[in-house]
């Protein structure tokens, strides 16, 4: 069972955009996250003589989303955080010369129970436009707070 009842946070930041930043594309950044990652894939890294038309793994916003710094909520519980998980939704192809804007939102803050008890999950959603206004990439990361064991 999960409920907000009684988890005491700043609840004025759900769904508030706040913008985080602007990241220019580049052809070498693509390839060079791609063949990080171990992706083997002409469509990701180019042919082998280095030319060739290149879309980036929508995984690259990890990237961007890497260390963002995200209003403080003002949670109060627990004494240990953590990063729960991260979900990526690709919506379109992302190109060399593109041009990303990202925003974050607090999406929803949550309670559940579990084997070491109470824990309270904030989701954050992170979405990535082009230089057309085109969502590119929604990103959810979900961070977790519970007390430490006795």
């Amino acid at each position: 069972m999960t409920t907000d009842e009684g988890i005491k946070y700043d609840r004025s930041l759900l769904g508030v955009e706040h913008p985080i930043g602007t990241f220019s594309v580049t052809r070498e950044m693509i390839v060079g996250f791609a063949r990080s990652t171990g992706e083997t894939d002409e469509k990701y890294i180019g042919s082998p003589d280095g030319t060739g038309d290149v879309v980036a793994p929508s995984t690259i916003c990890n990237i961007f989303v890497n260390g963002v710094s995200r209003p403080d909520i003002s949670l109060e519980f627990g004494d240990l955080s953590f990063f729960a998980g991260q979900s990526i939704e690709c919506k379109s192809e992302i190109k060399p010369g593109d041009t990303l804007s990202a925003t974050t939102r607090l999406e929803e803050v949550y309670a559940k129970t579990g084997r070491s008890g109470k824990m309270v999950f904030s989701v954050w959603r992170t979405t990535f436009t082009n230089q057309k206004d085109d969502t590119v990439a929604l990103v959810n990361e979900s961070f977790v707070r519970r007390n430490r064991s006795k």
